[in-house]
């Protein structure tokens, strides 16, 4: 199995929505965060590509076709290297509407594992301030126009980068049609999955649970 979809865009931009969208197009499975969550020996991987060393992407993406979130989206060129007949994929959204929810779920999640009691919810807390945090936003995340500039930026880069023909600039608005469209399969008789929102995160991490991008 390879991969077959390069997710390039940011978490909070309807990533989780977009997973569950791909499994039931038949791209199972699709890798997100919470496969960091449930595979922890994958962290020293991502470890690896975050310090700038070779990774084998094939096998950390063994049974996937898929990958979409953070981490995965920090690297999306050297899995296009990687696999180079996947096409890519990039989520938007209202910049303002998408630092909004950053700010109000997983950046204070983060910085909360941190300080946790428990010594693993603490390494993974550390982990996502290296990964995302400071590697991307410079661990500037009191400055919105910073981040917003960094989430443009990014942007930009991936639709500079990526060929015409292998890329789908995509919100979920848009529902099924051009992504069905972009990779080829029948548009499922239901509607286009809506997971994981702001509410939803918030009331993960009030009952205890735990959620992600």
């Amino acid at each position: 199995m390879t991969l077959k979809v390069i997710g390039a865009g940011f978490g909070r931009t309807g990533t989780l929505s977009l997973k569950t969208a791909l499994e039931t197009l038949g791209f199972n499975k699709c890798y997100h965060m919470f496969e960091v969550m449930q595979n922890p020996h994958h962290l020293a991987e991502w470890t690896k590509a975050n310090q700038g060393e070779s990774v084998d992407w094939p096998a950390l993406f063994a049974g996937y076709q898929a990958a979409v979130d953070w981490p995965s989206c920090n690297f999306y060129r050297q899995q296009m290297a990687a696999f180079p007949d996947a096409k890519v994929l990039l989520s938007l959204r209202d910049p303002e509407s998408w630092y909004k929810s950053i700010m109000n779920t997983i950046y204070p999640s983060t910085l909360a594992a941190t300080e946790a009691e428990d010594e693993r919810a603490r390494l993974f807390g550390q982990w996502g301030m290296d990964i995302i945090w400071n590697r991307v936003f410079d661990n500037r995340m009191d400055e919105p126009q910073h981040v917003m500039d960094t989430f443009a930026a990014h942007n930009e880069a991936v639709q500079r980068e990526v060929p015409a023909d292998r890329l789908l600039v995509f919100e979920a608005k848009q529902g099924w049609e051009p992504l069905c469209a972009f990779l080829d399969v029948p548009v499922p008789d239901q509607p286009y999955p809506r997971t994981n929102t702001t509410e939803d995160f918030q009331s993960a991490m009030r009952t205890g649970g735990r959620s992600s991008t």
